[in-house]
């Protein structure tokens, strides 16, 4: 069933992402049916030059040296620069330190950047960067999805059925995510 499970996420990887252009030309991949938060402008800009530095070794004195600019937008592609280095706490502290609306719209554009991870087949490097999503944007069905499956094969039962559950409820299509999910869940003896 795993190897199912994995040749699903492959298949609806390859099926079902779209390319999108951001600004200086680089690609930015997402899912046709999640709202998408087009970069352009200066924080865009600044995240497709620090993004290389964007690892656990750079990020800190990369971000220290070319600060994000002021404002939501900044502060949401630092969130998700440090969020790829794999330090999700300094992220989340960064989207606690905004406000109200500011904050969902902030993991919106850490969930943008952190997708084409999880579509690759790499959920258990993206797992910890979707439950950030959640955390603050709860019924973002791909967040949920891809948090389940990264819980599912890090054998955290109880995580992946509450995570796939919550998925199913806010995802009517019948896709491959569907299939997997549905799969998965079985696997867990939950349907």
């Amino acid at each position: 069933m795993r190897k199912l499970y994995l040749a699903g996420i492959a298949f609806v990887a390859l099926s079902m992402v779209m390319v999108l252009r951001g600004p200086s030309g680089a690609s930015i991949y997402t899912h046709p049916n999640v709202p998408v938060v087009t970069p352009r402008g200066a924080a865009a800009d600044w995240f497709f030059q620090v993004k290389p530095f964007c690892n656990v070794v750079e990020v800190e004195t990369r971000l220290r040296w070319t600060p994000p600019p002021d404002g939501m937008e900044g502060s949401a592609y630092s969130a998700a620069c440090y969020a790829l280095a794999g330090r999700v706490e300094t992220a989340r502290d960064i989207v606690l330190s905004l406000e109200g609306d500011d904050r969902w719209k902030a993991v919106g554009i850490v969930f943008n950047v952190a997708h084409p991870v999880a579509d690759a087949g790499d959920d258990r490097s993206a797992g910890p960067i979707m439950e950030l999503v959640v955390e603050f944007w709860p019924n973002h069905y791909m967040a949920l999805y891809h948090a389940g499956i990264a819980r599912f094969g890090l054998g955290d039962r109880a995580a992946a059925r509450d995570y796939l559950e919550r998925f199913l409820q806010h995802y009517d299509l019948k896709d491959g995510f569907t299939t997997n999910a549905i799969a998965v869940l079985e696997e867990l003896g939950e349907r």
